[in-house]
């Protein structure tokens, strides 16, 4: 017996909804031979006329009759699969994991979770910090999108730009270097640094720079996040380098003061990456729609700049 497949079944959905080889040709985009001809396909393959002359009509057999039901049935239950699935996010619960920096979280995190409650109130968001060795937080679905630079993705990672911010000094807002319109190399390696750095310090860009002019900065801190950074700059005399984005838009950025650094260093640049099997998942659609508008807001402020 000739093997059936979909195809075969929307052909004979639409002989049996019609009860016409001219009207189910038409319903399907087909000239009446080549429906004529599926139709003779049907025939062989059910074995069964499935319609009969009653005088100059078509009318179905009693098998074709008993087939309507269960055909329809068959075709919407693989509409059904093959359909994006509709959510009703007013409706929705779901706890969505984002990993991300402290920078990340202390500048958008509220703003992003508020954003996604005014459409999904159900929704919660839980941050996780990023580690080195992270990957496989993706792979396994414990993390639905990763915020931070880029570095070595897995090869089926998908990934999108997001910002890049250049690095700004930061100190309080009384300290010395916030008197002076241009910070200089040599000012700014007089006063105490505050560096940023997950693991033990190591030089980094602003080091090597500054080794170029015969310069060197005295680090005495190293904290472990932006967030805590910039809790640790109010009433110091320390100074550190931060994205300028974290900076502009924490809560801690009060109080402070942004400079031009003296020497010239790459910009932090920040991505969202996630894995295949969460890409057309509409919730997280909806999650990368947000995460995109929050990044654009940013873009829109005076200072803020972004690539996609």
């Amino acid at each position: 017996m000739p093997q059936l497949d979909l195809n075969h079944l929307i052909d004979l959905d639409a002989l049996l909804t019609e009860g016409s080889v001219v009207r189910a040709a038409r319903r399907l985009n087909l000239s009446a031979p080549a429906m004529s001809r599926r139709l003779a396909r049907l025939r062989d393959a059910l074995g069964d006329p499935l319609f009969v002359l009653a005088g100059r009509t078509l009318v179905p057999t009693e098998r074709a009759l008993a087939l309507r039901e269960p055909v329809r049935a068959a075709i919407e239950d693989v509409r059904g699969i093959l359909t994006p699935p509709h959510v009703d996010f007013a409706r929705l619960e779901r706890t969505l994991v984002l990993r991300a920096n402290d920078g990340f979280v202390g500048a958008w995190g509220a703003r992003l979770a508020a954003r996604m409650a005014a459409e999904a109130p159900g929704v919660s968001v839980r941050f996780l910090l990023r580690v080195e060795k992270g990957r496989d937080a993706l792979r396994s679905g414990a993390v639905d999108l990763d915020l931070g630079a880029l570095r070595n993705p897995a090869p089926e990672i998908h990934s999108r730009a997001l910002l890049s911010s250049p690095l700004v000094g930061v100190v309080h807002a009384g300290h010395g270097l916030a008197a002076e319109s241009q910070v200089s190399a040599e000012a700014f390696v007089r006063w105490p640094h505050l560096c940023v750095s997950r693991r033990a310090h190591v030089p980094g860009p602003i080091d090597a720079a500054l080794q170029l002019l015969g310069l060197s900065r005295r680090i005495v801190v190293i904290a472990p996040g932006f967030q805590s950074a910039l809790a640790m700059l109010q009433g110091t005399d320390y100074v550190a380098a931060i994205p300028e984005a974290f900076v502009q838009w924490s809560a801690l950025g009060s109080g402070l003061h942004r400079f031009a650094l003296p020497v010239a260093t790459p910009p932090v640049a920040l991505a969202m990456s996630w894995h295949p099997r969460r890409h057309a998942d509409p919730v997280h659609l909806w999650l990368r729609r947000h995460v995109l508008a929050l990044v654009a807001e940013f873009a829109a402020a005076p200072g803020g700049t972004h690539v996609r």
